[in-house]
């Protein structure tokens, strides 16, 4: 007996022809199955596999100039990790006193706007008692002990550790803006 299916394909509904069609699908579908089972990397260590390859790092651009001069007292290109965090790359470090109070302002270029933006966004998980701030679209927290104030600007991601919010607010808008 046969018969159509949908399309015009013809089908045999002799018993005999549907077993032997079911065990050569099915031993296709074993070697399809094995196939990519063994195309898979297995690794059962992949900690050692990373230890093995070192992690290229780009030296990061010198970009002190768009760092006010005024109450500036040391600046420092980090390679990596800048402001401790192993996310975060390397970038300028600047520290400033202003009145007696010590602070930091701290510049990462990435290569694009987006890189700037998950960079923030994990520092903003990393922050206790994290706020948006809607004017800066940044956010403000703090980080062992020290308030932290970072934005995102194009490119760069920008912010102020150590003062307070309103201080820390006013700095970062007047560094923003160098940043353009």
């Amino acid at each position: 007996m046969t018969g159509y299916l949908e399309g015009g394909f013809k089908v045999c509904v002799s018993g005999l022809k549907i077993t032997k069609f079911v065990r050569v699908l099915s031993c296709l579908i074993c070697i399809g199955a094995g196939l990519f089972l063994a195309s898979c990397d297995i690794n059962p260590d992949p900690v050692s596999q990373s230890e093995k390859t070192p992690i290229a790092t780009v030296k990061p651009d010198d970009l002190s100039h768009l760092f006010p001069s005024k109450g500036r007292e040391r600046v420092e290109l980090v390679e990596r990790n800048l402001l401790g965090k192993d996310y975060l790359p390397g970038g300028n470090l600047v520290e400033y006193t202003k009145k007696g109070v010590r602070f930091q302002k701290f510049l990462i270029r990435t290569s694009t706007p987006e890189k700037a933006i998950f960079l923030m966004i994990d520092l903003k998980n990393d922050l206790e008692n994290a706020k948006f701030i809607p004017h800066l679209g940044g956010y403000f927290g703090s980080d062992g002990g020290s308030s932290v104030l970072v934005m995102q600007r194009g490119r760069s991601l920008a912010g102020v550790v150590g003062l307070p919010e309103i201080d820390a607010d006013n700095v970062l808008r007047e560094f923003a803006q160098r940043l353009d």
